[in-house]
């Protein structure tokens, strides 16, 4: 039986070593440097970080973000970003284990609904979560920007509202970096 430990550590908590961890498991993950991704996500992400053996070998974290379906009022959003696994660890579990204990902690802290930009759609699908089937955009100082290229998924969670529309229009304010 593999034994995984969970921790969860606001970014203001993760310290030096923590984070060359998380930028080495991401870079090799993603084959790119992470380091400028991760200042994105800093100072106001939740990580959690899945340990086999005492080795970082799952990852991801979550912003707050505000996204708003169409004709309604914005939705508190744990947007997650940064899902990796180390390439050795890869396909054995660890991913969905940390996707599981994330939905468990954004449901428990209270978020209306989590989000994500999906690099395989089918393996968040296999764990609760729906893409978003409406229109894309984010909003901006000038109005409503357009992101037909993009793709979001949706988790609902306790405090998702029971009639919400995955085909409406949906949009996210603007940030820097990936939009969405």
């Amino acid at each position: 039986m593999t034994i995984i430990l969970f921790s969860v550590l606001d970014a203001k908590s993760l310290d030096a070593s923590q984070r060359a961890e998380i930028i080495r498991l991401c870079s090799a993950a993603y084959a790119e440097d992470f380091t400028p991704f991760l200042e994105l996500l800093l100072p106001t992400s939740v990580h959690v970080l899945a340990r086999l053996d005492g080795e970082l070998v799952s990852h991801a974290a979550w912003v707050t973000r505000w996204l708003q379906p169409h004709g309604r009022a914005t939705l508190r959003t744990a947007y997650v970003e940064a899902v990796a696994t180390a390439p050795a660890h890869q396909g054995r579990g660890f991913g969905s284990a940390v996707m599981r204990k994330v939905a468990e902690l954004i449901d428990d802290y209270g978020y209306d609904i989590g989000g994500l930009s999906p690099a395989n759609v089918g393996f968040y699908e296999r764990l609760g979560w729906e893409l978003w089937q409406g229109p894309l955009f984010i909003r901006t100082e000038h109005g409503l920007l357009p992101t037909p290229d993009e793709q979001v998924m949706i988790l609902r969670l306790a405090r998702t509202p029971s009639d919400l529309d995955i085909r409406a229009p949906l949009s996210a304010e603007w940030r820097p970096g990936e939009l969405w």
